[in-house]
């Protein structure tokens, strides 16, 4: 599966060579459409390396089978996709839940549209010292990752444990100065999410709160279902992770077929079958 992900990367920088990214977006914004032709339609997609690219790379003979060639573009760095969607590089990414998109949409003005869900990774919170949450000990330590939304997301994981209680106000925006009882005066520190499986494996601190997707991609050997003291539940669950594309394709025949495999039995069944933990929403 890497090497079929490598070789969808490989052809993605070669298209950007001969064509350029920027050049798949029309100038008139017309919508992605299948050739009169009969010929290929080409879709760039930009992705995070597991699960989603994964998946994507899955699906791709199928596209194609059906007229589509996916083009996947990987990335690490969780700020790069949105812009890069905006700015015409890709036709779509698949990489984030709703709660973050609205903040790149707040913070930048620049409006990128939901086509649909797919899985969501719950959080969880781990620690290889610990058996139980409750056994944090007095101004113990908790690594969270250092981004708004997840931030937040982590505060109220903490809050679901029982360790602190936040501003019913703050929602999913909670940050620090939101905690109005932390008995155990946990000291709670920021870091980046990628780098939270390095943190939770090295015990810098005594419980870390990590997305899924970073602890299957850091290759830990922990299962998040049963080795998380305290995890998200699946339903009802608002960080569902979802296809985006920019507004003129929002309806566009290719989308939907896209959105259509995503959404898939056959994904169902791969996401189960490759990814403890990670459930689809569809």
């Amino acid at each position: 599966m890497k090497r079929l992900v490598s070789l969808l990367c490989a052809v993605a920088i070669l298209a950007g060579l001969l064509t350029g990214l920027s050049g798949c977006r029309n100038d008139d914004n017309a919508p992605l459409a299948f050739p009169t032709d009969g010929s290929l339609v080409q879709v760039i997609v930009g992705a995070t390396p597991r699960p989603h690219a994964e998946i994507l790379a899955y699906i791709a003979p199928r596209l194609r089978a059906e007229g589509i060639e996916l083009i996947i573009q990987e990335f690490t760095d969780f700020h790069a996709p949105n812009p890069a969607l905006f700015e015409g590089q890709l036709h779509a990414n698949y990489f984030q839940h709703v709660p973050f998109l609205n903040a790149y949409i707040t913070n930048t003005g620049n409006y990128l549209h939901v086509v649909g869900p797919i899985h969501v990774e719950p959080m969880g919170a781990y620690s290889l010292t610990l058996d139980n949450i409750n056994d944090i000990p007095q101004n113990g330590t908790v690594a969270i990752p250092g981004d708004a939304t997840n931030g937040g997301r982590a505060l109220l994981l903490l809050q679901q444990a029982g360790l602190i209680t936040i501003d019913p106000a703050a929602g999913i925006l909670a940050t620090r100065s939101d905690i109005t009882y932390n008995p155990r005066n946990l000291e709670i520190l920021d870091f980046d999410a990628a780098m939270l499986p390095r943190v939770l494996m090295a015990s810098e601190t005594d419980v870390s709160i990590v997305n899924t997707n970073h602890l299957i991609a850091a290759d830990t050997g922990l299962c998040p279902v049963n080795d998380s003291l305290v995890r998200e539940p699946t339903f009802g669950n608002p960080y569902a992770n979802v296809l985006v594309v920019r507004e003129e394709n929002a309806d566009s025949p290719v989308i939907a077929a896209l959105l259509r495999h995503l959404q898939s039995e056959a994904v169902r069944a791969f996401i189960y079958r490759n990814y403890t933990g990670v459930e689809p929403v569809f």
